[in-house]
């Protein structure tokens, strides 16, 4: 066990040689945030562990869980990704080919595929979900089949935040008579013992650390409350606040409702090791068990499919097939094809198959202004360049 003192917290953990700087990194990170700071970071480079340090909080260690947000759908598109790999879902199927009801209110014509790259525009409800549908994806398909899209589906594409796991879940459900988060379970988590949950059972609750809202500074307040927003906007139905009960995204994990459901958007538990270790699975060989996805799935679901601007966003977005293009979005220094996805309360985790890297990131406070919190720019490139230096 190394430990490295900063300004005011300890870093433990360790760090495979060459890997130093990651964690000279991490420890010059956290001598910058609060005292009350508790997070995670791991990875693997060609499926070996060479970062697995921590910076726990009262209790915490680096078994410790934490809500990952929407990284809970890189576990959910692994899950795609398999059943496409083994040709029990085709990409340029339409949708109602497995589920005919949802070609009510013109979208017919969807493929799976632009369901996947956020352009079907079935982004939430018009009256928006309650807290128990929110939890459940079964339910939520149901309301969004009779939805009538916010835009023309194919035409453009928006980050359906709540609800893709969802939707593709009900294509998998459909297609193989199981769950999405049951799939998941018996084919990804189980085999590969990752501490990365869609459904958390009662047994590994105490392992759970709530998640603990924004705290940010009188500047950054006053940048959250410039920003445009009104009651009934894309974004607003996207992230489910145009209702009588707005969801909070920042504590949403804290319900354990959400824990134990698991909704494939949104309600994913896990450690930086269980994140790290989904993507070294996805992409290397691991305890002597082949990568889980062959390379040419690997670079068609890390692929560019909606790239511009997003228009629940408004900004600048890329995604590939469930995921995102990790490069683009996010960390440019990544080789082409990377792929992940970020958690709105900071965590981060991607593959980058040129490089064999798999990361891993989770935090417990809310991360301003979220999103991919700013430390992973740091932390990912430390990685990065240790892992082309190692070879």
């Amino acid at each position: 066990m190394t430990r490295l003192t900063g300004t005011t917290r300890e870093i433990h953990g360790t760090v495979a040689d060459g890997f130093e700087a990651v964690r000279e990194a991490f420890a010059a990170f956290v001598a910058e945030e609060r005292p009350d700071y508790e997070g995670q970071l791991c990875a693997h480079v060609h499926g070996r562990r060479v970062v697995d340090l921590w910076v726990p909080g009262d209790g915490a260690g680096p078994d410790s869980l934490y809500g990952v947000y929407s990284s809970t759908k890189g576990a959910a598109h692994l899950v795609v990704a398999l059943l496409v790999q083994e040709g029990t879902l085709e990409l340029d199927r339409k949708v109602t080919y497995y589920w005919p009801e949802f070609a009510a209110e013109g979208k017919g014509a969807l493929t799976l595929r632009e369901l996947l790259a956020h352009r079907a525009g079935v982004i939430g409800t018009d009256s928006g979900f309650s807290p128990q549908e929110l939890a459940d994806d079964r339910q939520i398909a149901e309301r969004l089949a009779d939805q009538r899209p916010f835009w023309r589906p194919g035409t453009a594409f928006g980050y359906h935040g709540l609800v893709l796991g969802a939707l593709t879940g009900e294509v998998v459900r459909r297609a193989t008579g199981r769950t999405l988060q049951e799939v998941y379970e018996e084919r990804v988590r189980v085999p590969y013992g990752l501490d990365f949950f869609l459904g958390l059972p009662a047994a590994h609750e105490p392992r759970f650390r709530t998640a603990q809202p924004m705290a940010p500074t009188a500047e950054q307040r006053a940048l959250l409350d410039s920003l445009p927003g009104g009651p009934h906007t894309l974004a607003a139905v996207a992230f489910n606040r145009h209702t009588a009960e707005p969801t909070d995204l920042e504590l949403l994990p804290n319900d354990p409702l959400i824990r134990a459901k698991g909704p494939a958007s949104v309600g994913g538990v896990a450690s930086a090791r269980g994140l790290a270790g989904l993507y070294a699975a996805a992409i290397s060989e691991v305890g002597g068990k082949a990568p889980l996805l062959k390379e040419d799935t690997a670079a068609e679901f890390g692929q560019l499919h909606s790239v511009g601007y997003d228009v629940v966003a408004r900004s600048h977005k890329s995604y590939g097939l469930g995921f995102q293009a990790t490069a683009d979005t996010w960390h440019p220094f990544l080789g082409a094809g990377a792929f992940g996805h970020s958690g709105a309360g900071g965590c981060q985790a991607f593959a980058d198959p040129r490089s064999g890297l798999a990361y891993g990131y989770t935090r417990r406070r809310f991360a301003f202004p979220g999103g991919s919190a700013p430390e992973n720019d740091r932390l990912a490139a430390a990685v990065h360049g240790a892992a082309l230096s190692a070879g």
